[in-house]
């Protein structure tokens, strides 16, 4: 896989984060099945339950964009080791993809990690559990 396009993007767009009361400024991109790559950063509120995370961003620009499909995911931190997605974000990115996405996280100081959405979110929550295989 070529990450460099989806790394750069993430970078890019983490610049855009509004973080004041964090400071933590995070961007991600997202490789969709229709081959579109879409990005977000975060968007923090003072009262911290609306803030809204860059991985839920990009998935929700993909789906506003008519993609479905999540092929693979981008995070982009300033820690190191850099910080995966958080768990409401692990769980979004099960709903539009596969325990075989991979997830890639990033520091700007160049430290990579990469794993599976699966790996991340081991048993998600599927539409098995409500009785039925839709």
């Amino acid at each position: 896989m070529d990450w460099e396009p989806l790394i750069e993007a993430a970078t890019t767009v983490r610049e855009r984060a509004y973080a004041p009361f964090s400071s933590f400024l995070v961007g991600s991109a997202v490789l969709m099945s229709d081959g579109s790559v879409h990005v977000g950063c975060n968007v923090e509120n003072r009262t911290f339950g609306a803030t809204i995370c860059a991985e839920r961003v990009a998935v929700t620009s993909a789906v506003a964009h008519g993609a479905r499909r999540l092929e693979a995911v981008v995070v982009v931190t300033d820690t190191d080791p850099p910080a995966p997605p958080c768990g409401i974000c692990r769980e979004v990115l099960t709903e539009f993809g596969h325990p075989d996405v991979p997830v890639l996280a990033v520091s700007t100081q160049g430290t990579r990690r990469e794993t599976r959405l699966g790996d991340l979110l081991p048993q998600a929550f599927d539409f098995s559990h409500w009785g039925h295989n839709t």
